[in-house]
């Protein structure tokens, strides 16, 4: 019951949180529509790989240190300067060509995995995301670590962000496919959406600097 337990709990957070329009999901949605299903699946298996790896480390971490706040305000700061990084490079590339993310996209192309697992290594968000919720539901013992049960609580939270980003990756599809986004939005626009999802961490960066000096 308890190896059950921990399964749908790791499901369903890693379900919701996989959920927001990430840079993840975009370049998974990307790879989908560039190449096929078969190659999103091993880009998501690269995913998956780089956060089962994280999720297990700071599982283990949690129960002895929490995130240092000093290393959370550097995470936060590393995001935001990669996402504007994104933003600036997918914007030059729209203002010389009219497939901005195709030609970023490019660069991984040669491996559908490869990328998964470059892309999600750059997600140093995730590391203070897992360690303040594992530290949480091993506190409050939403979930059991002893006993090898720590394993199923990492399967369910894969199994989660799979279906996650497929469902996100499929949405962005279907509502494309109804002309509620135009055929070229994402090649024009692209920039934009990381340029929010940039300030957006920055805003989090001030809050947070402000709240830490109240």
């Amino acid at each position: 019951m308890q190896i059950l337990k921990n399964i749908l709990v790791g499901f369903i957070i890693s379900f919701i949180g996989s959920i927001p329009l990430g840079y993840l999901n975009l370049f998974g949605y990307q790879i989908y529509t560039t190449s096929n299903f078969n190659q999103l699946n091993f880009y998501l298996l690269g995913v998956l790989f780089v956060e089962a790896i994280v999720i297990y480390t700071t599982l283990r971490l949690s129960s002895k240190v929490a995130m240092n706040p000093k290393w959370k305000n550097y995470i936060s700061i590393f995001s935001f300067v990669f996402l504007l990084a994104i933003a600036l490079l997918t914007y030059n590339s729209t203002s010389q060509e009219n497939n901005s993310l195709d030609k970023y996209n490019s660069y991984l192309s040669y491996s559908a995995l490869i990328s998964g697992i470059i892309l999600s290594g750059l997600n140093f968000a995730q590391i203070p995301f897992w360690m303040s919720w594992n530290l949480y539901l091993t506190n409050e013992k939403y979930i059991v670590v002893k006993d090898k049960k720590e394993v199923f609580y990492v399967l369910g939270t894969v199994i989660g962000t799979y279906f996650g980003m497929l469902t996100i990756i499929f949405s962005i599809q279907a509502a494309k496919d109804k002309a509620f986004i135009s055929p070229n939005f994402f090649s024009q626009y692209i920039w934009v959406i990381f340029f929010v999802l940039a300030i957006f961490q920055l805003f989090q960066i001030v809050k947070n600097q402000i709240k830490s000096n109240k």
